[in-house]
C-alpha cells in the first residue's frame, strides 16, 4: 500500500512562494508518474501538474510559468515549487500516484490516480 504525505503548505502573501513536498513510502515510486491536484472550497478537484518517471513535466495553463515540479527518486519525493502565488491559488493541494507503471495516460484526470495524500492547505492572501 502506497502512502503519500504532503508538506510545506501555509499562508503566504500574493506574489510570494511556497514549496510543497510529497513523500512516498510503501510502494514503488521511480517508475510512476506523480501528479498534483488542488481543490478550493465548493469546487471540484483540478489538475495542477504532473511529472513522469523520466521527469517530463506537464502543467495546467493556470500555473504554467509559475509552478515547477521536480522529483528525487532516491528520496521517493516530488517537489512543487510555487512562485508568484495568487489568491486564486488558494486550495488544498494533493499529490497522487498514477495507476499504471511507466504510463502517463490521461494524467489530467483524477480517475488515473489510485493513491492520494491527505492534502496540504495553501492560502494566498491579497
Amino acid at each position: 500500500q502506497v502512502h503519500l504525505v504532503e508538506s510545506g503548505g501555509g499562508l503566504v502573501q500574493a506574489g510570494g512562494s511556497l514549496r510543497l513536498s510529497c513523500a512516498s513510502s510503501g510502494g514503488t515510486f521511480s517508475g510512476y508518474l506523480m501528479g498534483w491536484f488542488r481543490q478550493a472550497p465548493g469546487q471540484e478537484r483540478e489538475f495542477v501538474a504532473a511529472i513522469s518517471w523520466s521527469s517530463n513535466t506537464y502543467y495546467a495553463d493556470s500555473v504554467k510559468g509559475r509552478f515547477t515540479l521536480s522529483r528525487d527518486n532516491a528520496k521517493n519525493t516530488v517537489y512543487l515549487q510555487m512562485n508568484s502565488l495568487k489568491p486564486e491559488d488558494t486550495a488544498v493541494y494533493y499529490c497522487a500516484r498514477h495507476t499504471s507503471y511507466l504510463r502517463s495516460i490521461n494524467y489530467t484526470s483524477r480517475d488515473s490516480y489510485d493513491d492520494w495524500g491527505q492534502g496540504s492547505q495553501v492560502t494566498v492572501s491579497s
